[in-house]
């Protein structure tokens, strides 16, 4: 039976004194904050503070020591919340089916699990690549795209479910800031136009500012601030001042042994 997935409204997310450790190492420390329904929420911080790991637990893919994730009030780490409450995730290194097309790897889930009927699948996917510019790259496969396209396919991939929630890690990692713009504009616009709740990691300060409703500081697995990029902009924090606009001091002679 076909089971033709239907718009439904943007996901609520709250994080409730969320901990975790690996081993003796704690990577998450008693951290909460809630994501409104509709909102694009992007959490920053430096290498190893904790960012890909929230994502893990917000995704269900890590539990956490103590605390919980709710999605729409439902906890995050049971399986079936992902299916009562359609998550995506679009993948840092964008995790494409290789040896796939492109088209194959937008139909791949929805093909899978019986989601539409061929003509609906052909239809939804061919609509789908056209939302991204992605119409001429159908039956091209990931080896032959610049990394900017695998990321759209990635993002495309991620709509085919009309999900309520996307999740996007490091969407602009690796690229140029040309199509590191490219990516952010996308993912501003999916969000009006699919009425969908985004939850962003990077480290790109563009893309932060740009694009966010609210960003969430983590600095040792810590919420330090959150803010709304206007708001970090004008902060006289020492540690948002070090992290959004880093000074190099030309006089460290470390820097000048790099560069003699």
């Amino acid at each position: 039976m076909n089971k033709t997935p239907t718009i439904s409204h943007a996901a609520e997310v709250k994080i409730e004194n969320l901990t975790k450790s690996f081993g003796s190492q704690l990577v998450l420390d008693n951290i909460s904050f809630e994501v409104k329904t509709g909102e694009t929420f992007v959490i920053m911080g430096p290498s190893g503070s904790g960012k890909s790991i929230l994502l893990k637990n917000i995704i269900g893919l890590e539990k956490p020591d103590e605390g919980k994730v709710l999605i729409n009030e439902l906890d995050a780490s049971i399986p079936d919340t992902h299916e009562k409450v359609i998550t995506s995730i679009v993948f840092q290194a964008s995790a494409l089916f290789n040896s796939m097309s492109v088209y194959d790897n937008l139909a791949f889930y929805p093909r899978e699990h019986n989601l539409y009927s061929k003509n609906e699948l052909r239809a939804e996917v061919e609509k789908t690549l056209a939302i991204l510019s992605l119409s001429e790259a159908a039956h091209k496969y990931p080896s032959e795209l610049s990394g900017g396209m695998r990321k759209r396919v990635a993002i495309a991939r991620s709509l085919m479910v009309r999900p309520q929630l996307i999740l996007y890690d490091e969407p602009t990692s690796e690229l140029d800031p040309i199509m590191g713009a490219t990516i952010s504009e996308i993912i501003a616009t999916l969000n009006e136009k699919f009425h969908v709740t985004s939850i962003v990691v990077s480290h790109d300060p563009y893309l932060a500012c740009s694009i966010a409703s609210r960003v969430a500081l983590l600095f040792n697995g810590k919420v330090h601030l959150i803010a709304k990029p206007d708001e970090l902009d004008q902060s006289d924090d020492p540690k948002v001042i070090e992290f959004l606009k880093p000074k190099i001091d030309v006089r460290n002679p470390r820097f000048r042994k790099l560069h003699s």
